[in-house]
């Protein structure tokens, strides 16, 4: 879609052409609907409404009630940011004391959106004229107040009291990025502007080494998914490390806890992969009371059994031999056909062992099979609810 179309879309003909869609998608046949509109409306106006169509329907998951009245390009809405994960933190923003932020490629405006209703003042830049003229409509959709631009993101100068918000692109002809090194605009930059007023959402698998000193890591993930890891600037820095959980806003700071490792106890608990990322599972431990059965595996275990969002539980029913037949032998003892299995620091492929095991029976199992003090071991266990 040229910014011409994106024009004609927003004008009478278009909203009506919108609206028509959206009442007889599910109705009338895509192909039939898709004719005999095009007998009234120009053939790139119709395909540009039903692609809006489509891209609402496939928006709302990620930006919830607001996606029926919003614009989108297929890209843009891959690299929008969730509705959840946005209103965390551009409320954190205010909440620091920021006034105004300028998203330094805003792309089709989604953190633009969260930053008008958290009240800050919002300004957009963006180099793709379509993209620039989607994130202002999508404002006005809302009825928020914000300007959007088109430049260079590199090249804008920040006004008097702005927060800068970069969301460096992840993806590149060759598809996703998981290094720093290809990211646009370049990480040196970025971590420029992370010396002041800044934040920036990069990949949830950064290293703790590509994180700037005096900044903040913050690991967000949303509904069980690690979706980002959140840099907070010099000035908003509170902590190294930390890990949020939504749409619970849990959040677990780095503390340096020294790791207490012990026997698996009365209950296991795997951490959701924000606290994992984070370097946080030692925190965890201390804030149930419990430790690590391994130094160096991501589980954590107590002899109690407390409620917290930030891991899943399960009660350990016993120990199960490790070895494939003796495993075999126990599980069948156990009348167990439905299995699974979760693993952690060890040389196993749940779907390929289970296969093998051939296990017929009325019951289901839960098995973790993990590493400790360096050596493997199966548990029966219970899955507990939340």
């Amino acid at each position: 879609m040229d910014l011409a179309t994106f024009e004609r879309l927003l004008a009478p003909e278009g909203q009506e052409l919108l609206a028509e869609i959206a009442e007889r998608a599910g109705v009338e046949s895509d192909l039939g609907l898709g004719t005999r509109l095009r007998k009234t409306h120009a053939n790139d106006l119709v395909a540009a409404a039903v692609t809006q169509n489509h891209l609402r329907g496939k928006a709302a998951s990620k930006l919830g009630v607001d996606a029926a009245h919003l614009y989108f390009t297929h890209d843009a809405l891959e690299q929008a940011t969730r509705h959840r994960v946005a209103a965390h933190r551009a409320q954190r923003l205010a909440d620091s004391g920021a006034t105004s932020v300028v998203d330094l490629g805003c792309g089709i405006g989604a953190d633009l959106l969260a930053f008008a209703r958290a009240g800050l003042r919002v300004r957009g830049v963006e180099q793709d004229p379509v993209r620039a003229a989607i994130a202002a409509a999508n404002l006005r959709a809302l009825g928020l107040e914000g300007e959007v631009e088109v430049g260079d993101a590199t090249r804008t100068d920040l006004r008097p009291g702005e927060t800068a918000f970069v969301d460096p692109a992840r993806r590149t002809g060759k598809g996703r990025v998981f290094g720093t090194a290809d990211l646009q605009p370049p990480w040196a930059w970025t971590r420029e502007l992370l010396r002041e007023r800044a934040v920036a959402k990069v990949m949830p698998g950064l290293a703790h080494g590509d994180v700037p000193a005096g900044v903040e890591a913050e690991w967000v993930s949303d509904g069980g998914d690690l979706v980002e890891c959140c840099l907070w600037g010099s000035p908003y820095a509170r902590t190294r490390r930390r890990a949020t959980l939504l749409p619970s806003g849990a959040t677990l700071a780095l503390q340096d806890e020294p790791a207490v490792v012990a026997p698996v106890g009365a209950y296991l608990y795997e951490p959701d992969d924000a606290v994992i990322r984070a370097g946080v599972v030692a925190e965890l431990a201390a804030d149930l009371g419990g430790w690590l059965p391994d130094p160096h595996i991501a589980y954590v275990s107590a002899d109690r059994g407390d409620v917290t969002p930030l891991a899943r539980r399960f009660a350990v029913v016993g120990e199960l031999p490790f070895r494939e037949k003796p495993l075999k032998a126990a599980l069948q003892q156990r009348r167990v056909g439905t299995l699974t299995i979760k693993k952690r620091g060890v040389q196993v492929v749940p779907e390929e062992l289970v296969k093998r095991l051939k296990l017929s029976g009325p019951n289901r199992a839960t098995v973790v099979m993990t590493r400790v003090d360096g050596q493997g071991r199966a548990f029966l266990v219970e899955p507990l609810r939340p």
